[in-house]
């Protein structure tokens, strides 16, 4: 028998724990920073062995500038140093964009001894990689607040330190060899440059470095040795590029922006260092829970938002065929009329051009993670091809407007299409300048930014529609007739294109809402008169049921690639969805697609969560997120599909399907767990427009423990399904909580 006050004191205890099961914000407040670091430094990779050569490597970078490190079996340490602007003198070929040089380090006498204990670990939080050689470490970050690289080394031990810069290149690299600058005094210097017979676009273009440390001393002109054994020593390196025609003001400059870096001692910046990261990860997060693929899945997410972090504040955007983290490759099949060959890291397949449809697929999910300061180098880049381009559309065709290639170095204008009657590939390929106004107005949306709607995305949007408009033909009732236009890369030269319909008809009503002062009335009134004389979505009846159509008419073209053009009405120009009109007819132009597969640029997985279909979704976006290379290590580091690796547009379109089977967007409307299945738990914040953000979690298909940021939008904010009842229930479990305690009261209960 047990007395009455120990069955109230029971009954209470379960019922509280049984409610804060479904309600646990009675029970926890926000995750506090040390269980975030720790939550996050439990992804945190660790090796516990020495590699074999650069596949072995792990990344690590500052936005601007990217190392791939790795240690060697007799304990030595190595990295290749990339960098966003190092532009060889062919910019498009498949060196384009090369390796700034390699470093190996060294230390006597050796603390590593084969066989014990060498751990490499990718510690997150801090973006630094840490080596531990018995009771020795190597710490390496590249600063987040300024171009330079350190290497620390501490020790119990008085060490000498040996850093040489190694050589990086083969003679099929088809580059010019550097130039390691002779005489130098207590450091290392070297450089390429762009010489005659480059690219115009980059002739004298000069990238290189200057390394040094503290009580290191040169034994030749590419090595720096400690002149006498410490416990503690740092090496320094500073990336450094200009367009220089002589390169002793080449030297002068970086030595100067060196001196300017030093003048922060190494704590501070350290530590500051530190603090930009803990901003970073706190702007956003994705954790999971449910088994070892939740793991994976969540894994791949944070590991890909840290490799595009750590290529994303350059001056240019990421690559999409290896970003900065390429690495040798002893049999490299990309190009498959050959036999396997060897290629160098300054190698990537599909060169050193950028294709919009591949690079867009690392920027859209910076959107809802909040990572808006890498959205800016791909921005400004388009933004001024979109400028320089349009002398020669009126050279060309003698009308106004412009348009962005959808392949082109970062400095081509584009071509003249009269010269090629019969187009192929991406030459009418004209949809890039649409999506990434689409993509400028999310980023307005987001951020509230009028500066960059008047200065960027106004210019960029009204050469893009003045393009189309003046470009293409009208009919005999006034309709703009977009022909020839390519459905994407899919169908070449065809009529009435859905993706360029589709994106017109997705960025001139937004464009028209802009507030007044953004627009003149006569630009309005341009976009008025284009809405009105768009064609309509290819539509047809198919086996009873309608669908979108890629294109206008018979649909006899022949395939130019393994595309889906008509669902860019879904993604990325979002006219169909979960939320919007006519959604079957979304569903059965999915179900009636040619093209059915995943991984790499393929947009399945982010068209199936915003059309609801969970299992597809969690299906692809698990692929994506877990589809390492065999040939690398780095987990992050995803096979090369039809790229090159590590693959970005995997990772990217991974990111992005999770976001949007966690949230959609309509407006001003937030869609929560529209595609959520209930096997996965999850803990997040994510970002919506109009400066809002989204934090909560997820318990067996139930959204609890929600925060929205400012609470002035929690009107806004949709729960999808079985939680709509989310509010009902929370309102209900702190009624029976107070009934239960009143009650316990009543009876004696403490």
């Amino acid at each position: 028998m047990i007395g009455s006050k120990t069955f109230w004191k029971l009954s209470v205890s379960c019922c509280v724990a049984a409610i804060l099961a479904v309600c646990p914000r009675a029970a926890q407040t926000q995750t506090s920073k040390a269980d975030f670091v720790k939550q996050l430094s439990s992804y945190d990779v660790v090796w516990n062995e020495p590699g074999k050569g650069s596949a072995d490597s792990m990344p690590l970078g500052n936005g601007e500038i990217g190392l791939n490190v790795w240690t060697e079996p007799n304990g030595d340490l190595l990295f290749y140093i990339g960098k966003t602007d190092a532009w060889s003198e062919h910019p498009r070929a498949e060196t384009g964009l090369m390796k700034v040089g390699m470093v190996r380090v060294s230390l006597s006498p050796n603390p590593y001894v084969a066989g014990k204990s060498l751990v490499q670990t990718l510690k997150l939080h801090e973006a630094e990689i840490e080596v531990t050689e018995a009771k020795t470490l190597l710490r390496v970050w590249v600063d987040a607040n300024r171009s330079v690289i350190h290497i620390e080394i501490h020790s119990d031990q008085p060490l000498k330190m040996k850093a040489e810069l190694t050589p990086w290149y083969t003679e099929a690299d088809k580059i010019a060899l550097p130039t390691v600058l002779q005489g130098q005094k207590d450091q290392v210097a070297w450089f390429h440059r762009n010489g005659a017979g480059s690219d115009p676009g980059v002739l004298n273009w000069t990238v290189g470095a200057v390394m040094k440390g503290d009580g290191l001393v040169n034994t030749n002109a590419v090595t720096l040795e400690s002149a006498d054994a410490r416990t503690s020593q740092v090496l320094s390196i500073y990336p450094f590029s200009a367009s220089e025609p002589d390169t002793n003001d080449w030297l002068l400059q970086v030595e100067k922006a060196a001196a300017e870096t030093d003048t922060v001692t190494l704590k501070k910046a350290f530590d500051a260092h530190v603090e930009w990261w803990n901003q970073f990860w706190g702007r956003s997060w994705i954790f999971l829970s449910g088994g070892a693929e939740a793991t994976e899945v969540t894994r791949g997410y944070i590991l890909q938002r840290f490799v595009t972090a750590c290529a994303g504040r350059g001056n240019y955007p990421i690559k999409f065929n290896g970003s900065l983290f390429v690495v040798d490759n002893p049999a490299d099949n990309s190009n498959t009329k050959n036999s396997p060959r060897s290629v160098s890291a300054n190698y990537r397949a599909w060169g050193g051009q950028y294709w919009f449809q591949n690079t867009r697929a690392m920027y859209w999910p910076r959107l809802m993670a909040g990572d808006f300061d890498e959205m800016q180098p791909l921005f400004k880049m388009y933004a001024q091809e979109i400028k320089q381009n349009a002398p020669s559309v009126t050279k060309f065709y003698g009308h106004n407007g412009s348009y962005i290639a959808e392949t082109a170095a970062f400095y081509a204008t584009v071509q003249n299409l009269k010269l090629k009657p019969v187009g192929k590939f991406t030459d009418y390929y004209f949809t890039p300048v649409l999506e990434l106004s689409m993509m400028m107005l999310d980023y307005y949306d987001y951020t509230g930014d009028k500066t960059f709607v008047r200065e960027t995305l106004v210019p960029v949007a009204t050469a893009g529609l003045t393009f189309f408009e003046q470009h293409f033909p009208h009919d005999a009732q006034g309709k703009l007739v977009l022909d020839p236009d390519n459905a994407i890369e899919m169908y070449w030269m065809a009529h009435n294109p859905a993706p360029d319909i589709a994106g017109m008809r997705a960025i001139i009503p937004r464009l028209l809402a802009l507030p007044d002062g953004m627009v003149d009335d006569a630009t309005r009134n341009d976009w008025k008169k284009l809405l009105r004389e768009l064609p309509k979505l290819p539509q047809a009846m198919v086996k009873g049921e309608k669908v979108l159509l890629p294109y206008e008419g018979e649909q006899t073209m022949k395939n130019g690639n393994s595309e889906n053009p008509e669902l860019y009405a879904v993604y990325p120009f979002r006219l169909y969805g979960l939320e919007q009109p006519d959604l079957n007819v979304a569903l059965n132009t999915w179900k009636a697609r040619k093209i059915k597969t995943t991984g790499c640029w393929v947009q399945d997985p982010i068209q199936a969560a915003m059309l609801g279909l969970t299992d597809e979704a969690q299906k692809d976006v698990t692929f994506d997120l877990t589809r390492k290379d065999p040939r690398l290590k780095f987990p992050a580091f995803w096979e090369r599909g039809h790229d090159y690796m590590p693959d970005e547009d995997n990772g990217g379109n991974g990111e992005n399907g999770l976001q949007e089977m966690l949230m959609q967007i309509n407006g001003r409307q937030i869609t929560l767990l529209p595609a959520w299945p209930r096997d996965w738990n999850a803990k997040f914040k994510l970002h919506a427009p109009y400066e809002t953000t989204i934090e909560g979690r997820v318990v067996t298909g139930k959204l609890v423990n929600l925060k929205v940021t400012p609470e002035t939008r929690k009107s806004d904010v949709k729960i999808t399904g079985r939680n709509n009842g989310l509010a009902e229930v929370n309102q209900l479990s702190r009624e029976l909580l107070g009934a239960i305690v009143r009650t316990a009261d009543s009876v004696g209960q403490p």
